[in-house]
């Protein structure tokens, strides 16, 4: 119980330290950096000579010593997926992974170039998400700030409370002045924070993750997009695998663990054990209640053509097409969702200002 303990309070001060930190290298130097490999591994450069020019050819500091010291591991006689995974989470679990499935099968350069346009196409969707949130979310921190100023102000305007009587505060909120306003940017700013905190920490570390993802796929618009993001990753990682000749329970493992969605990663067991029980692929998607009727359809006839690899490598831009228009759909609702709540912080004060001037008037009528 104690070795319990302490293995998750380690995963959990690390899982901080890479959030807080960015100690993992960034999408854009990942693909840059796996297009690059791909390339010279492709021409015929041996792999310490392609880790030595990568190095070089990066701008980024971290990611240049961290190919240093991988290609020091390799001269050593380590295997390049094994060096990696020494590096304290710098590359993500699926880059090791599928490092490790191209040195296996000796297809390591069509494997880091798959890896490329997978990263790519991840980094672009993520720009496309910060440029269509980004004002949104302005906005909501800048209503954030305005409440938390007039508080601010009208604590120090307000007349002096006399002894015995409540402090003055016009907004109804029960916070006034310095105080009041610390207080409210605790309370706003905590609450988002704490939320992100539970998703990805409490997620990670207590393995929570599952619970987490299947509830948020209930969610209108925000379960669309999350389901095609990860059934287009499920697809091209399974292509990927088949075609380099990895066993297909392994494959399924690692394309189910690909789609970085706890609810999928949690059907890895069912769906393994179901396929090497003797059921159709088909079947053991559709069992998990994850994948859509006609995706499942379309995998069936993969299966009587036996083409399913090649059937779900052209599935995964179309639904990487589907998420990104589920991801304009969600970016436009948080949008009036955000739009709504500054509206009802404006509607808020107002009606507070209204309140407190007519008791005013009505206290000083009584006098």
């Amino acid at each position: 119980m104690c070795d319990e303990r302490q293995a998750v309070g380690t995963s959990l001060l690390t899982e901080i330290r890479l959030i807080v930190f960015k100690s993992r290298i960034s999408l854009k130097t990942l693909a840059i950096l796996c297009k690059s490999l791909a390339t010279m591994l492709h021409s015929g450069v041996p792999l310490l000579k392609t880790l030595e020019i990568a190095s070089r050819k990066t701008g980024d500091a971290k990611c240049r010593r961290t190919l240093a010291t991988i290609r020091d591991e390799i001269r050593q006689g380590t295997d390049m997926s094994e060096a990696m995974a020494q590096q304290q989470g710098y590359f993500p679990e699926l880059t090791i992974d599928m490092v490790s499935v191209g040195e296996r099968t000796g297809a390591l350069p069509e494997v880091l170039e798959g890896l490329a346009g997978h990263y790519e196409n991840i980094n672009r969707l993520w720009r496309m998400l910060i440029g269509l949130i980004a004002w949104p979310l302005f906005q909501l921190v800048a209503a954030i700030f305005i409440v938390g100023f007039v508080i601010l102000v009208l604590g120090w305007i307000a007349p002096t409370p006399t002894p015995g009587q409540p402090a003055h505060d016009i907004l109804g909120l029960g916070l006034t002045g310095t105080s009041g306003a610390i207080k409210w940017f605790a309370l706003s700013f905590g609450s988002i924070f704490g939320v992100v905190a539970i998703y990805y920490i409490g997620g990670t570390v207590f393995r929570s993750k599952r619970f987490f993802d299947a509830l948020l796929m209930k969610i209108p618009v925000v379960g669309s997009c999350l389901r095609s993001f990860a059934i287009a990753r499920f697809s091209w990682c399974y292509a990927v695998t088949q075609q380099t000749g990895m066993p297909i329970q392994h494959s399924l493992e690692l394309s189910l663990k690909a789609t970085g969605n706890g609810a999928f990663m949690g059907a890895s067991a069912a769906v393994c054990e179901a396929v090497m029980n003797g059921e159709e692929l088909s079947t053991a998607l559709d069992d998990t209640r994850l994948f859509p009727e006609e995706y499942v359809s379309l995998v069936q006839v993969g299966e009587t053509s036996g083409t399913v690899p090649e059937t779900l490598q052209r599935l995964s831009p179309q639904f990487e097409e589907q998420a990104r228009r589920s991801l304009v759909v969600l970016a436009v609702s948080v949008s009036w969702l955000v739009w709504l709540l500054v509206a009802g912080l404006i509607a808020f004060i107002v009606i507070s200002f209204v309140l407190q001037y007519v008791k005013m008037i009505n206290d000083a009528m009584k006098i």
